[in-house]
């Protein structure tokens, strides 16, 4: 599998495209005035405790205050006999380094921990744990082994005062010794650096930012399949050159320019996908489609056959659409960046094996999702169900925002259903101020209905208050605005 990585950057955002054979797989956007901020370190000040949410409220200098449950701040090897109270360990007032987990979502605050990690190009290092561990992506018992057993004798040759524990990353597999210790001595001075500022930093106040977009997807995105990393920003260009060739050589001579005239997220049609992303429904090659309806509580997925009609049977048109459906799924949940619990109502199959054998499908395909996932098998009611890690908005969230029409309903009432409304409440007028005549503004569907289909119940009311009632076109109201004015 071939790959390449497109940084398309401006002052107002950074966007990057993660390209597998041709086709768009992920799309990471940031903009300028609102960089993500997961992994950054901030001195805080707690402000409220919830001891019946086991929670607490941690202004740390964002527009809202963030949140943090007991279990974050509980120390990693604690005790599990007897559950710890909040009240306990927190307390309004009190200043607390944190980090945070997750972006602020919507309404909801960040999520923080207590437990901090600084992320490398091979390694992960927490300084309060002397824990050693290794990426489950890594499957070889073998090199799990050895690079385990490296990680520890370099802990030994670290400086006593500043030992940590370390995770160690997907990338470093088949790395050498040389290249896991640089790591390790780069990530505990820069630990050193973020200690000394923790003690001398006002409350609140950022301690750590992560690294910015463009060369964080270099340091976190790139695999063995990724060929190419092009980049539209000369000097930009040179940043991304000057911090491969300090933390990861091996990938510098994949870096290029892109000068051309074309924008570069033209190439591979990126910009449609993203536009195509935004969309209810995907059209599969077969001729079925999904429709993805993305909620507060969950997302749900449901596969239709559509246009589809097969071959041989029915069994095997529905066999052939969920195949098709599984590998979409799994590529739309990393494009969208959909996250929580997601539900996909796969077309019924009657045969046991076909059902094993989309799952495996779609189990295979979400291997290559960086973002945690867990499929949880199917429900009672023939539902897949799975879970995937949500530490970001997702795609829709970032680039669009609930239409003030419908209020994000997804749906508008009818003409006729607003001309009732209006019906209804010219006559609590009538009961509250009888005034002489009514005049209705609205928008030209509801008075065309009004004029026309509703002309005999329009009579009638005006028979039955004893009023005149007219109507007035207000071309910048919307279908279910209307206003009725008393004369």
């Amino acid at each position: 599998m071939s790959g390449e990585v497109l940084i398309n950057l401006t002052p107002m955002e950074t966007r990057v495209a993660v390209v597998e054979n041709g086709v768009l797989q992920e799309a990471f956007i940031e903009r300028s005035r609102r960089r993500g901020i997961v992994g950054n370190i901030y001195k805080g000040k707690v402000v409220r405790v919830l001891p019946g949410m086991q929670a607490a409220f941690i202004d740390v200098g964002l527009e809202r205050a963030a949140f943090i449950h007991v279990n974050e701040v509980l120390p990693p090897d604690a005790p599990h006999e007897e559950p710890a109270s909040i009240s306990h360990l927190l307390h309004a007032g009190q200043s607390l380094v944190v980090q945070v987990t997750k972006d602020p979502i919507g309404s909801k605050g960040a999520r923080l921990t207590t437990h901090l990690s600084i992320p490398s190009r091979y390694l992960v290092y927490m300084p309060d744990s002397p824990h050693v561990g290794v990426s489950q992506r890594i499957e070889d018992a073998a090199e799990r082994e050895r690079l385990k057993a490296m990680v520890e004798a370099g802990q030994s040759e670290l400086a006593d005062d500043h030992r940590g524990g370390f995770i160690i990353r997907t990338a470093a597999e088949g790395v050498g010794r040389d290249e896991l210790f640089a790591d390790m001595v780069f990530l505990q001075r820069l630990w050193q650096k973020i200690a000394e500022r923790r003690v001398s930093a006002p409350t609140p106040s950022p301690i750590y930012d992560d690294l910015p977009l463009f060369i964080r997807t270099l340091r976190d995105v790139m695999r063995d399949q990724i060929e190419k990393v092009r980049i539209d920003s000369r000097e930009n260009y040179f940043k991304l050159k000057e911090f491969a060739r300090e933390f990861m050589p091996t990938v510098e001579s994949c870096i290029e320019y892109y000068p051309g005239e074309r924008p570069i997220f033209d190439l591979y049609s990126v910009e449609d996908e993203i536009q195509k992303a935004l969309s209810r429904k995907v059209q599969l090659k077969s001729g079925g489609y999904l429709v993805i309806d993305q909620t507060e509580a969950m997302t749900t997925i449901d596969v239709n056959t559509g246009g589809y009609v097969g071959h041989r049977n029915l069994e095997e048109t529905i066999f052939k659409t969920n195949l098709e459906a599984a590998t979409a799924i799994a590529r739309q949940l990393r494009l969208r960046n959909l996250g929580g619990i997601i539900i996909i109502d796969f077309i019924d199959m009657e045969e046991l094996e076909h059902q094993r054998q989309v799952l495996r499908v779609l189990e295979k395909s979400l291997e290559r999702d960086h973002a945690k996932n867990k499929l949880t098998g199917v429900t009672e009611l023939g539902l897949v169900q799975l879970t995937r890690k949500r530490t970001r908005e997702s795609l829709e969230q970032t680039l669009c925002e609930p239409c003030p029409t419908c209020h994000g309903r997804g749906a508008l009432k009818t003409p006729e259903t607003v001309c009732y409304e209006i019906f209804r409440e010219i006559l609590r007028e009538e009961r509250a101020y009888s005034p002489e005549t009514y005049m209705v503004l609205a928008s030209q569907a509801v008075v065309d209905r009004l004029l026309d289909e509703e002309s005999a119940a329009v009579a009638d009311l005006e028979s039955f208050i004893g009023k005149t009632i007219r109507f007035q076109v207000e071309a910048q109201y919307s279908q279910e605005q209307y206003d009725i004015v008393l004369m």
